[in-house]
């Protein structure tokens, strides 16, 4: 079995899922799957993806685990007792062969927020096995022994970086040792890592917050769709006073996120993470945005996490570490570099209470959304440019 534990999965699973449970019961959402690479087809692969996915009903979280999140200072202990019961259901997941791989999660969003990162594990672990069955471990090896000894010999404490890799991930095995890698050779600049099953494991710090579908959410649960970012930030603060105190920017695109993010969040909130664009034209943006508002953004966080290498964090680091403090999630670069093409594969909420969600970033291609006319719709409300799109 590729996955052993419901740990095994990003912590901003957990964290969205409790304010799912305090603030949204009943909502209901949609999923869908994408691969965005072109000449990849993952049809053949059908049947093996929904046998494990029917497998992942046997998980439950163990006394140990559960006391593992229970001692997390943001899980409250009304969240832990529904988990002591909780069970992934497959019925949940649809899995089809159409004119290309086609997984869709439909149902409570409680009952489905867990699923994305064991299907994303899943379909990349099944795809890499038939692809490269004899892995080229020596190759995986040297790359990995390149990324430290960059980070060695620019012997920079300030410089840090954390695992974001699960869901691309080679394998969970090859995970497992490029995290303990990293945490052994250079652990003054590693600092931890999104999987919480692993941070567990290697006793390593748990790192998360919120994800693009939480915002996405929050605009079919606001009021008003253009208030949706800032009732979807309000309710953060809400469910978690102060801590995880990182707001992702990017699911309407960073100008309109910083005409949301207004003196009241820019203070309450620790920074922000950027997920695509440029990241040194998203960092001045939002350094000159804290400037305006007379706050220190030396005193602020700014997370990068788009599609990062050793090298490319190194050379934002650079740019941004006199002005603020950078820090660095790195995912498919740090956890499927063996010398193969990473899949480009993801699993978007489309969905929510049966009406169209979406998000539309700073980067060509991120787009996923079924209703053109929400779409055309999302951008009159945001004042999007139509190159947005």
């Amino acid at each position: 079995m590729m996955i052993t534990s419901l740990l095994d999965t990003d912590l901003y699973k957990f964290t969205m899922m409790q304010v799912v449970l305090h603030h949204f019961p009943a909502a209901q959402v949609e999923y869908r799957f994408k691969c965005r690479n072109a000449g990849i087809d993952l049809r053949p692969h059908q049947a093996e993806i929904q046998r494990r996915i029917n497998a992942l009903a046997n998980l439950t979280l163990s006394d140990e685990e559960l006391d593992y999140l229970a001692a997390l200072p943001y899980i409250q202990a009304d969240f832990i007792e529904y988990l002591r019961y909780f069970r992934l259901n497959p019925a949940l997941v649809r899995v089809q062969a159409l004119d290309a791989l086609d997984i869709v999660i439909e149902g409570p969003w409680f009952h489905t927020i867990l699923f994305e990162v064991p299907i994303l594990s899943l379909v990349n672990e099944i795809y890499f096995r038939e692809y490269a069955p004899k892995p080229d471990w020596a190759e995986g090896e040297k790359r990995l022994a390149e990324k430290i000894e960059l980070i060695k010999q620019r012997n920079d404490p300030g410089f840090l970086c954390s695992d974001f890799g699960t869901r691309r991930r080679f394998s969970g095995a090859w995970q497992a040792k490029v995290v303990q890698a990293f945490a052994h050779a250079v652990p003054d600049n590693f600092v931890g890592t999104s999987n919480v099953k692993l941070a567990q494991t290697f006793n390593l710090p748990v790192i998360g917050t919120m994800a693009h579908e939480f915002l996405q959410a929050g605009q079919a649960l606001s009021p008003r769709l253009v208030d949706s970012q800032r009732f979807a930030l309000e309710t953060w603060v809400q469910e978690y006073r102060g801590q995880l105190g990182i707001a992702l920017s990017d699911v309407c695109g960073m100008d309109a996120f910083l005409r949301d993010f207004d003196a009241a969040f820019a203070k309450l909130y620790d920074g922000a993470r950027h997920d695509s664009g440029d990241p040194i034209e998203w960092g001045e943006k939002l350094l000159k945005h804290y400037a305006q508002l007379g706050i220190d953004a030396k005193q602020k966080t700014l997370v990068f996490s788009d599609g990062l290498s050793v090298p490319s964090a190194l050379a934002i680091y650079d740019h941004f570490k006199q002005s603020t403090n950078p820090v660095f999630g790195i995912g498919t670069n740090l956890t499927n570099d063996l010398g193969y093409t990473p899949l480009q594969i993801v699993i978007k909420m489309t969905r929510c209470n049966g009406q169209p969600v979406a998000k539309i970033s700073d980067s060509a291609g991120k787009l996923m959304c079924q209703d053109a006319v929400y779409l055309q719709y999302l951008r009159q409300v945001f004042a999007l440019p139509t190159e947005a799109l």
